[in-house]
């Protein structure tokens, strides 16, 4: 993805936006949404590749052709320059790496996103993340410990599953506004109350 637009367009950003502002108003709470077009670059993968073709090559030179040791190097270099070239591309990259690794990955974004975007500093600590990597396929809730003691982990999973649907057939941003008017109504139900002191701004953050 190369902007963005690419992953949301701008009339479904004010929609996002909106929806926060409505589920925002009956509660203490704070939500703020992020996607993120992946959690990592996973240059690992390509490179263990890499090194895979440079171990692997030689042998089947040695065994079925008669070229020589220097032959044989250049054959060696060159498919390992063209390994790495093709490793450039974002998704194979994400193809090449073990979907737990992934997941991991994304789950350890989340946690960093949560707090590097202040909602760990909320007064009330009642900060809620929803997080979304494309590249990983992945979802997750994060709530602030203020939430965590009123909200059970296992009522954001019906919100996150239905969110990674809406994405995987490619409406994202429908699915965010669900996902969020579905936090919301959690959060007016558990934390109650004004929202009159507004400590987040509504909108979604995009990372390329």
């Amino acid at each position: 993805m190369t902007g963005s637009a690419t992953i949301l367009g701008l009339s479904e950003r004010e929609r996002i936006a909106a929806a926060i502002g409505r589920a925002e108003a009956g509660t203490s709470g704070e939500i703020v949404v992020l996607v993120a077009a992946r959690a990592g670059l996973y240059r690992s993968p390509g490179l263990a590749l890499a090194l895979a073709v440079a171990l692997a090559l030689p042998w089947p030179l040695i065994l079925l052709s008669d070229l020589g040791a220097g032959e044989i190097a250049l054959a060696q270099a060159a498919s390992v320059l063209a390994t790495l070239l093709l490793t450039l591309n974002g998704r194979l990259r994400v193809a090449l790496t073990p979907r737990r690794w992934r997941r991991e990955r994304a789950h350890a974004a989340a946690r960093r996103e949560f707090f590097g975007h202040g909602l760990a500093g909320t007064r009330g600590r009642t900060g809620v993340l929803v997080y979304v990597a494309l590249a990983e396929r992945y979802a997750e809730i994060v709530a602030d410990r203020g939430v965590r003691s009123r909200v059970e982990e296992a009522q954001w999973h019906a919100i996150v599953s239905d969110l990674l649907s809406a994405a995987g057939r490619g409406a994202l941003g429908e699915g965010l506004v669900t996902a969020v008017e579905r936090v919301g109504a959690v959060l007016q139900a558990e934390l109650p109350g004004s929202h009159d002191d507004n400590q987040l701004p509504n909108r979604v953050i995009v990372l390329d």
